[in-house]
């Protein structure tokens, strides 16, 4: 009687791709992607609708248009990091993929709490979001953009710890191109939002 023949099964094997020839996991994160382009559109659609159809504030009389910038400029930076964390794990050094993970997982991190910082004190001054309707969008569109980031920085900190288990090669590392993939979009997201909101 012959023996079947043993099915082995490479941990490392990249995830199985569509009749497209993307990986599901890239493909769903697209198709994900966009469903948020819809949803960031009908918000800002809705924000330059309510902005030139009514009588609107300055919000550089409001907002700190300098410390949203630096922040602004942090994000960017963060997304610059994930780009350098794929890059360094396709080349096969591990060591430079976990310091690049952990800058990105770091700007992220310091982006949220700035912005928590600037909402305690615009609070403070009287600004919230049932005060206007500038307050209302404002609150709005930076507080659902908020969730998005901390969303990715919760990624980023899962994404991390697997780099520091070993998980990825440089034949397996679908979870940091998928996931860079939407921290690209919500920074490029926040550069609209920061545009619109801030400085028109």
């Amino acid at each position: 009687m012959e023996h079947a023949e043993a099915i082995t099964f490479d941990p490392h094997a990249e995830e199985d791709r569509t009749s497209t020839g993307i990986p599901h996991d890239k493909m769903g994160m697209w198709i994900f992607l966009c469903s948020e382009v819809m949803f960031f559109t009908g918000l800002i659609g809705s924000y330059i609708v309510l902005r030139f159809g009514s009588t609107w504030p300055d919000p550089k009389k409001t907002l700190n248009i300098w410390l949203t910038a630096a922040n602004t400029f942090i994000l960017i930076c963060s997304s610059v990091t994930m780009v350098k964390a794929l890059e360094w794990i396709q080349r096969g050094d591990t060591r430079k993929m976990k310091l690049f993970l952990c800058l990105t997982l770091l700007g992220g991190s310091i982006f949220l709490s700035v912005q928590i910082v600037e909402y305690r004190h615009l609070l403070h001054e009287g600004f919230n979001p049932h005060g206007s309707l500038f307050g209302s969008a404002f609150y709005t569109m930076t507080g659902f953009h908020g969730f998005h980031v901390f969303c990715g920085v919760v990624c980023i900190a899962f994404c991390t710890g697997k780099a520091f288990l070993g998980k990825y090669t440089p034949q397996h590392h679908l979870g940091v191109e998928t996931l860079g993939l939407y921290w690209h979009f919500v920074d490029l997201v926040w550069i609209l939002l920061f545009a619109i909101v801030y400085l028109i």
